[in-house]
């Protein structure tokens, strides 16, 4: 499994296609909720390939008023538990060190995913809630 930044129009393609399959259509997010501006200017997309390099995760951070924030982490049913998305979240944060080092660095997370989150150096912050009727909360990248 490897994760890297998304350099071409094809694998732009290929992450927007793998969170239509997991958010749009796996969770029933509305399309006008999953793809916003920010997809064609200021964020980063990645994308996961496994061994055979077939897309298979998407992830994107972007720059807020409150720090750096992580979105959009989506792995395909069939290579979820491979660690597709610890690959995604590695890289991910790898680049958001690097060009941010001193920011606060925070994600939504849906419920399911907390405990992963949390395995890798996040924390619950605040009250959980609702983003498109799917329940959240807001994690924190410990320092």
């Amino acid at each position: 499994m490897t994760a890297q930044q998304v350099t071409t129009p094809e694998d732009i393609a290929a992450a927007l296609n793998i969170r239509e399959i997991v958010f749009v259509q796996g969770q029933g997010v509305p399309p006008d909720a999953e793809y916003d501006e920010h997809d064609r200017s200021d964020a980063t997309h990645y994308l996961a390939t496994s061994a055979d390099g077939t897309p298979c995760g998407a992830a994107r951070w972007r720059p807020t008023d409150k720090g750096v924030k992580l979105e959009r982490f989506a792995v395909l049913a069939s290579y979820r538990n491979q660690e597709a998305g610890a690959t995604l979240l590695r890289a991910v944060l790898h680049d958001v060190q690097a060009a941010h080092p001193n920011a606060t660095v925070y994600l939504h997370s849906q419920l399911p995913a907390v405990r992963f989150y949390e395995r890798h150096g996040f924390e619950k912050v605040g009250e959980q809630f609702s983003e498109c009727d799917i329940e959240h909360y807001k994690m924190e990248l410990r320092k």
